[in-house]
């Protein structure tokens, strides 16, 4: 009679692995230290060799361990993959989403990601717009949901995180010790633009706008040419460009708060899906 592995037994020992100890691993699945040590010793009986060394403060995996790890990976995720797909929300769904731009280059990936780790089959949409217009698409029922950085009805909305918004240049060129500082700014009804020129102002420095897009790529490429400075969300700077600190005469600025808009439909499974999987981010 063949062999199987047991899902509950491999995602114990990738809990373990992920945490690097038995105790957090326990935790985590709601099982005592002994019975999540039980797991394992069965999925080595079944295996035929041992999993872990068990060192302190923690434990390493064995070749068999990390040649398991591989499969165990892939046969969680195809189960999770499975389980998605085939209980609750339809294969054919689709979402229909906003993000601003000067957002989307930091947030996309981690969301993205997880979203189509959890749910493969649903298609989506993504429009690229300012936090004002996100909204009227929502309530327009344009978008099914969007992601704001600011809103008139924020106690409706889904604060998500604070996001910090820096001064960035050129590392290649001094355009920040300028007598007048040359600015690339977003649109004009940008909160980051108002903020920026606001926290310049109050230091007394010199500026003018030099720069104006309400598109995050555009801003990159004047501050990567070293003709402005710019200020934008820390998740979306490019690693060539530099941050600049208060120390070199620039100011802090101040965070802004997201959120998560959504249409009043009621019944929106693919919307549902979407909100759930913001929630379970761990935010840096």
């Amino acid at each position: 009679m063949k062999q199987t592995l047991d899902p509950d037994l491999l995602r114990t020992f990738v809990t373990i692995t992920e945490g690097g100890s038995f105790r957090d691993a326990a935790s985590k699945i709601g099982r005592s230290q002994s019975a999540t040590s039980m797991q394992i010793q069965k999925l080595e009986q079944i295996l035929g060799e041992s999993l872990f060394t068990r060192e302190r403060p923690a434990v390493r995996l064995t070749k068999k361990g990390e040649a398991l790890l591989i499969y165990a990976r892939r046969i969680l995720q195809l189960q999770d993959e499975a389980v998605s797909n085939l209980v609750g929300t339809a294969p054919n769904d689709t979402l229909h989403f906003g993000i601003p731009d000067d957002y989307a280059r930091g947030l996309l990936p981690t969301i993205l990601t997880r979203f189509a780790q959890e749910h493969p089959l649903i298609e989506v949409t993504i429009t690229c717009a300012p936090s004002a217009t996100l909204e009227k698409m929502v309530e327009e029922n344009t978008l099914e949901a969007a992601i704001v950085s600011r809103s008139a009805k924020a106690e409706t909305c889904r604060f998500l995180k604070k996001e910090a918004v820096v001064w960035v240049a050129s590392p290649n060129h001094a355009v920040g010790r300028r007598a007048v500082v040359p600015l690339a700014v977003f649109q004009a009804d940008c909160m980051i633009r108002k903020n920026a020129i606001a926290a310049l102002a109050a230091e007394g420095r010199d500026f003018r706008v030099a720069f104006s897009s309400p598109n995050l790529a555009a801003l990159i490429a004047v501050v990567d040419s070293g003709l402005a400075i710019a200020a934008m969300p820390l998740s979306s700077v490019p690693p060539e460009l530099t941050v600049l600190k208060e120390r070199e005469g620039f100011p802090p600025l101040p965070s802004i708060d997201l959120f998560l808009t959504r249409g009043r439909i009621e019944e929106q499974p693919a919307v549902d899906a979407f909100a759930d999987c913001l929630g379970e981010i761990e935010w840096s």
